[in-house]
């Protein structure tokens, strides 16, 4: 009975787990209010979820308002380019829609191809820019390559985010978990690409004093 009060016994930590996806969820939510600063807010809540959440290393808010602040200059621009993208693709995707033509059809798949890419690139331009340090064009080509090269990885994230996105959209009050549920599930996928760029060290390297948790 008493292992049961212990709070590192799986269902204290996991009910610990579940109010830290609820607060940062929140965070994320609020700091996205100005629209403009959904770049850096995805940015943050990558990187506190890969390294807090899932990895229990510091306070959830320090880290997350610690990658905000980092991140905010870079991430309000590519976050910005990533929403003109997306609003430009869309009235063509919609003018494509309209013609009643051959030209129509291809133009229609052209944008649906392009709005398909853009998604893909977005899933990973905002871990890749918690991560590395990159200017913003080598950043999103970065994150093109990426997505591409890890196609299967790629899909799945895809899966995952569209299916938070569609339980937001039908029941509204899962968008108080789902920001850092979805970030959680996809930084199991994306921390196992990220390895594979990250230097390994030999064992006898020194880490001096830096604490590499993303190589865990």
């Amino acid at each position: 009975m008493s292992s049961f009060f212990n709070l590192d016994n799986p269902f204290f930590t996991g009910l610990n787990k579940i109010v830290d996806a609820f607060f940062l969820s929140i965070i994320f939510l609020v700091t996205c209010i100005p629209i403009i600063t959904i770049g850096p807010a995805l940015t943050a809540l990558y990187y506190a979820t890969a390294k807090s959440l899932r990895r229990d290393r510091g306070y959830i808010s320090k880290e997350y308002f610690k990658a905000f602040k980092m991140n905010f200059g870079q991430g309000v621009v590519s976050g910005l380019v990533v929403i003109l993208a997306s609003f430009i693709l869309y009235i063509d995707w919609n003018y494509a829609k309209g013609l009643k033509s051959n030209v129509g059809v291809i133009l229609f798949s052209i944008f649906t191809a392009l709005f398909v890419i853009l998604f893909c690139v977005s899933i990973y331009l905002f871990p890749v820019l918690s991560r590395f340090k990159t200017k913003t064009l080598h950043l999103f080509k970065t994150s093109f390559l990426m997505s591409m090269r890890h196609l299967p990885s790629t899909i799945l994230m895809a899966i995952i985010v569209l299916f938070f996105v569609l339980l937001v959209y039908l029941f509204r009050i899962p968008i108080l978990f789902a920001p850092a549920l979805c970030a959680l599930l996809v930084s199991f996928l994306m921390e196992r690409i990220f390895k594979k760029y990250i230097p390994q060290k030999e064992e006898e390297e020194e880490s001096n004093g830096v604490d590499e948790w993303y190589l865990e």
